[in-house]
Formats: structure tokens, sequence, C-alpha cells
């Protein structure tokens, strides 16, 4: 049986968001969901230009586990670029 979780401090959202190529409804676009924790970790690396240790000491978690959310997070952004796909950021309700 696997560890539970580990509580990651994360901004809140007021509610879910997303995003899409235009021009193209959204019931004809594969969806791909971006986790809250995965996002705060881009925001926190990319945007913010903290190091890894610094994001997981503002997160709570360690540097590895920022590594592992940065590497699927920005996975799933490119994808989503690159396949014409639509975004959806979870709000931290939504996160189990």
């Amino acid at each position: 049986m696997p560890r539970r979780c580990k509580q990651r401090n994360c901004r809140r959202l007021d509610g879910n968001r997303n995003f899409k190529p235009s021009g193209i409804p959204a019931r004809e676009l594969e969806k791909t969901v971006l986790n809250l924790d995965e996002f705060e970790a881009l925001r926190l690396c990319d945007y913010d230009g903290l190091s890894q240790i610094e994001a997981g000491e503002a997160m709570g978690v360690s540097r590895g586990t920022i590594q592992r959310l940065l590497i699927s997070g920005r996975k799933k952004v490119v994808d989503v670029l690159l396949h014409s796909k639509e975004l959806i950021l979870i709000s931290g309700e939504d996160v189990q």
C-alpha cells in the first residue's frame, strides 16, 4: 500500500480553468488535465525563477517531488500545444 500524498502548499484558484485553441469547439478536442500542484511547480520554477530547492520549501515538499511535478507538467503543456488539445487546470478542491 503506497504512502499518502504529503500536503502541498499551492495557491487557491476560484474554480477550474480551461485553455483551448481558438476556432475549434471544445467537444472536438482531447482534454489534458494539469493538476494544481504541477501548475504551482511550473509557476515557482519557470515563471518566478526559483530553484527546485526553493520551490520545494515553498510548497512543503522535497526537491525530488518538485522535479517530478515539473517533468509531468512540462510534458502535459508541450503535448497540449503540439497536438491542439484542451488544457484543464483543476482547482485544489478537486485534487486528491
